[in-house]
């Protein structure tokens, strides 16, 4: 008689052992689908650890965004608040260029040194406004003639021959101005139509 197992029998040993074997996989398969409460409670953490960290992400960027987007209202609204007032100037800067452009060069020399001197006082006011809406961000709008025309800067009012290539600026009627990125008041030009039609 076997004293481990109490049977006589070699077959009896190895039946005994198969089915402590069978039993030792049942009880493992057994454990294995045992529900485990603290796995379930880790990963009940680590999803609502991700959710969490998600919504920080998500907090970040908006409140990022909102900073950006305050700092930029606030540019433009110190950029753009002189805009009306920079428009009721330009009449101004147009009334002083058709002073100091009504004098023909050639009349200069003749004029007594009281005129030069108003004349040359009109011609300071107006470069020195010009430095003033410079400085406020309004500037003027390349309107020479041969520059390229654009419909966002410029107003065509009439089609003329040129010298200078068809779709560019022939000429320039009133100057133009523009306040950062924004048309203040569009130049008023002739267009060229090429050298057709010149004489």
């Amino acid at each position: 008689m076997n004293e481990n197992t109490g049977t006589d029998r070699p077959e009896d040993e190895a039946i005994l052992a198969a089915e402590n074997e069978g039993m030792d996989e049942a009880i493992g398969h057994a454990h294995s689908a045992a529900p485990n409460p603290l796995a379930d409670v880790v990963a009940a953490l680590e999803k609502e650890r991700d959710a969490l960290k998600d919504n920080v992400l998500r907090a970040l960027a908006e409140s990022d965004n909102v900073r950006k987007r305050a700092n930029r209202q606030i540019e433009e609204a110190r950029l753009y608040a002189v805009e009306k007032f920079a428009r009721d100037l330009l009449n101004v800067s147009d009334n002083l260029a058709r002073a100091v452009d009504s004098v023909p060069a050639s009349s200069r020399g003749l004029m007594t040194e009281a005129v030069k001197t108003a004349l040359e006082g009109v011609e300071l006011t107006q470069k020195e406004l010009v430095t003033v809406l410079a400085r406020h961000g309004v500037t003027a709008i390349d309107a020479s003639p041969g520059a390229a025309f654009d419909p966002a800067l410029h107003q065509a009012v009439t089609q003329i021959p040129s010298e200078h290539p068809a779709g560019s600026v022939a000429q320039l009627f009133q100057s133009g101005w523009r306040i950062g990125d924004r048309t203040l008041r569009a130049a008023m030009v002739a267009v060229s139509a090429g050298k057709s039609g010149m004489q």
